[in-house]
């Protein structure tokens, strides 16, 4: 699976697609796997997210453990509604520490 990436001075901001869960987790973890390991600052860009399941929340748990074993800051931005509810759901919004923001919507 391709990621959209981008390299932002010294950190990459990776865009997450519209799905996360236990279809697609596989993929996107090994997609991630070098990007964990390559010892920089990492951005999750969880805008596109629409469906993310136990699955998707496991992969995103398992990201920020690495990086912080690794010592290097791994932060989620852009969280979607999606993502917000089921953080909330689980009551892990603490655990990541980013703050939660919501992409803005434009009206007509």
């Amino acid at each position: 699976m391709e990621l959209q990436r981008e390299l932002q001075g010294d950190k990459t901001v990776l865009t997450l697609p519209d799905d996360v869960t236990i279809y697609t987790v596989a993929e996107l973890k090994e997609a991630l796997s070098s990007l964990l390991h390559q010892g920089q600052e990492l951005e999750l860009n969880l805008a596109n997210v629409t469906e993310i399941d136990s699955a998707g929340l496991q992969l995103l748990l398992a990201a920020k453990k690495t990086a912080l074993a690794n010592g290097y800051p791994l932060h989620l931005v852009w969280h979607s509604h999606a993502v917000l509810e089921l953080l909330e759901l689980c009551q892990l919004s603490g655990f990541f520490g980013d703050p939660t923001l919501l992409p803005h919507a434009e009206h007509p």
